[in-house]
């Protein structure tokens, strides 16, 4: 059985959806599910659709709980990604996705602002570059070099104020807030990828070992901010129950850095933007357990992101429950010359 190992991540990118801020928090698409994979067959192709929900209401000071500043921080996120073998060393990601919904909550269920839109778009070739197969135990070791492009919006508005509404004709037009970065559908900026993979099957046991890390250079948006930069490790153990059960079981680390703006950007502006930067920026640990049941090439999976450790610069809402759904199909398009099984 092959099983569909899923990489959160967190988040695209910045890409988890709260890894950056109380009122600064990180916008974009969560990393799900290509960033953690190896290789395909030769012209094998494989269709990957999962929702992931996400919510909040832990803030943190440093390592330590502080007191909430909204009631709630909801996202739930539609992910897309087709793989295809090139050759039986390349394979290519092309993966979106779409936010259903981005809401805060504040104090007393009031203030609430909500927002959807299509995310990101990754395209992400990973190249074999050491596979090997002796006495029962496989060895193979993947790298990736990718892009993100923004599609959705960086900088969408709420109206917070009617046309003379406040009184004496007051505010003379209508008033608008540009949205806090943890409810628009990307950063807007362009970004690059490294990934790095090591897989280790023993195959009497039917017992496999992974090692992936994936780094994330942000680009500079047209308001002048750059998300911080991404990095994390993810340690992983799987095993294969009656030819169709799989359990993996997951450590991972994540870091994100802190914001920077261009030498241009005032004070005021990024106040404009909601954004603080000494409250961005954050490194945590997590525990991702995964179940997933596989036949005829078709894999359903659901998998949890559950914190251990979390350090947050200043004052920031939390991760704190984080659950995926999803199914990928896996087929080859015509036949190979010279099967062989594919990495992951």
């Amino acid at each position: 059985m092959r099983l569909f190992i899923i990489s959160l991540f967190t988040i695209i990118l910045n890409t988890t959806v709260f890894s950056q801020g109380c009122c600064s928090g990180g916008a974009g698409s969560p990393i799900a599910g290509g960033a953690a994979t190896g290789v395909l067959q030769e012209n094998q192709m494989e269709i990957s659709i999962n929702y992931q929900n996400n919510s909040s209401n832990k803030f943190f000071a440093e390592n330590r709980d502080t007191t909430s500043l909204f009631n709630n921080l909801n996202s739930d996120y539609l992910f897309f990604r087709v793989d295809y073998g090139l050759s039986k060393k390349l394979t290519l990601s092309v993966a979106s996705g779409y936010f259903l919904d981005k809401s805060k909550i504040g104090k007393d269920n009031s203030d609430t602002i909500s927002s959807n839109g299509v995310g990101d778009l990754i395209i992400f070739p990973r190249y074999s570059i050491y596979n090997k197969t002796a006495n029962f135990k496989r060895t193979a070791v993947v790298i990736g070099l990718g892009f993100k492009i923004p599609l959705g919006s960086h900088n969408d508005s709420a109206l917070t104020a009617l046309k003379g509404s406040v009184g004496g004709g007051y505010p003379l037009e209508d008033e608008y807030q540009i949205n806090p970065p943890m409810l628009q559908t990307t950063n807007g900026s362009q970004d690059l990828m490294f990934n790095s993979f090591f897989f280790r099957e023993y195959q009497k046991s039917k017992l496999r070992l992974f090692i992936s890390s994936l780094y994330v250079k942000k680009g500079y948006n047209s308001l002048g901010v750059k998300y911080g930069d991404y990095t994390s490790v993810g340690f992983f153990a799987s095993k294969t129950f009656f030819y169709r059960w799989g359990v993996t079981a997951q450590l991972k680390a994540e870091k994100i850095d802190q914001i920077k703006v261009a030498y241009n950007i005032e004070e005021w502006d990024l106040l404009e933007y909601s954004i603080t930067p000494e409250s961005t920026g954050s490194k945590k640990w997590f525990f991702i357990p995964q179940l997933s049941y596989s036949k005829n090439g078709l894999t359903v999976y659901a998998t949890s992101e559950i914190p251990i450790y979390q350090y947050l610069n200043g004052t920031q809402v939390g991760s704190q429950n984080q659950f995926t759904v999803g199914v990928n199909y896996r087929f080859l398009t015509k036949e190979c010359e010279d099967p062989l099984t594919p990495i992951n």
